[in-house]
């Protein structure tokens, strides 16, 4: 088993991650992979994954579920992979690996009300092995999920009964923090915020082709990740229209992503766009070497969402180094507050998206942007949290 540095008496030893698995692939997989492998520096560390996280029927992306499409290894750390949503056997699995484990705090991810069952039973069986229970949220729900008035309910009720079993809870920005203030009692509960660390895992293999179906001489402008109503790719289609028939010849737009919940109408405006040849459009969810190779043959982002707590594709492109325009919604201003690379905008705004992208061609460069985060720091506040609630 990797051992991290042995720590002095009265600290926190070892430290149980729950989180995503990659058989249901999505950005909250690699996250807890990199919370995992950035913590075993420091302390030694563990993890159960949860694997099939609903019923494959239920699930936008169903067709790619189990797919190889990810790089995430946890080499030799002790990993339990992985609690299914009906739970058996693998609920009794898990908790006994949990007892086998031993830990001091065990951390749970949370992103969706998928979970909050199989959370409920992990967190009562640390505390019944005396560990220490901290929640960290990505969102106070999926937003689907939120759409749904039982769901919602459901959700609110689940974490109450999960908070009474925190001891800690890790927000990523002061949106974060007020969000679930708003929605769950969290008052009187240690609250920590600690930001998202580096995506910085797509680095392009050198036998892995560059992706880039532009011209040499084009700006190629990137949108990827999953396409749902929230991240307003039909607001930056539609700005790519605006230009005019000069000024769309020094750009090219490439979307990368699977569509979610049905949204269709940016596939549909790039299918009847009038710069439709100048529009790559590849509507799946990639493999961690093909986003590489998109990465290495973009020149800008654009992530025009109309609400966002965080952004897996915001940090991805910031550890890529690239330049980025973002909109001013949720936690996105924080995260992008000390990146040279990042343009706000206002939400819900062709013109604004048009605007700036004018002023990318006028300053454009083929200088690299340096990104303000480090798993290091991050890695300083969590051990930090973990022996405060454990003394």
């Amino acid at each position: 088993m990797k051992r991290g540095p042995v720590k002095p008496s009265g600290a926190v030893r070892h430290v149980l991650v729950v989180g995503a698995g990659t058989h249901f692939l999505s950005g909250m997989s690699y996250y807890t992979w990199k919370v995992v492998s950035s913590l075993s520096r420091e302390v030694d560390v563990s993890a159960i994954l949860m694997n099939n996280l609903i019923p494959k029927f239920f699930y936008p992306g169903r067709e790619r579920v189990g797919k190889p499409l990810s790089d995430v290894n946890y080499d030799t750390l002790p990993v339990f992979d992985g609690i299914d949503w009906w739970w058996f056997p693998s609920m009794f699995r898990g908790i006994a690996f949990m007892r086998r484990q031993r830990p001091d705090v065990v951390l749970l991810q949370w992103w969706t009300g998928a979970v909050a069952h199989s959370y409920l039973a992990l967190a009562l069986a640390a505390r019944l092995g005396g560990a220490k229970v901290t929640i960290e949220f990505h969102e106070s729900q999926d937003v689907g999920e939120a759409r749904l008035p039982l769901a919602q309910l459901y959700a609110k009720v689940m974490m109450r009964l999960l908070l009474h079993m925190t001891s800690a809870v890790v927000f990523h920005s002061s949106f974060d923090e007020e969000l679930v203030d708003s929605n769950y009692p969290i008052s009187g509960i240690s609250r920590v915020t600690i930001p998202h660390g580096p995506y910085d895992q797509y680095a392009l293999k050198a036998e892995e082709p560059i992706r880039r179906e532009c011209p040499d001489d084009c700006i190629n402008i990137l949108f990827f990740g999953v396409i749902r109503p929230f991240k307003g790719l039909e607001h930056l289609v539609t700005a790519f229209g605006l230009l005019s028939a000069e000024e769309v010849a020094s750009f090219w737009l490439t979307v990368v992503g699977e569509t979610w919940e049905g949204w269709t109408l940016p596939q549909e405006l790039i299918e009847r766009h009038r710069y439709a040849d100048h529009i790559t459009f590849v509507n799946r969810y990639v493999s961690d070497q093909e986003l590489a190779g998109w990465l290495a043959g973009a020149d800008l982002v654009v992530l025009p969402y109309l609400r966002s707590s965080s952004s897996g594709p915001l940090h991805t492109s910031m550890s890529a180094g690239l330049p980025v325009i973002i909109t001013r919604v949720g936690g996105l201003p924080e995260a992008a507050a000390s990146y040279e690379g990042a343009v706000l905008i206002d939400p819900d705004d062709p013109a604004a998206i048009l605007e700036a992208l004018r002023r990318h061609i006028e300053r454009q460069g083929d200088a690299k942007f340096s990104d303000p985060h480090s798993w290091e720091r991050s890695v300083e506040r969590y051990v930090h949290l973990f022996n405060e609630i454990s003394d």
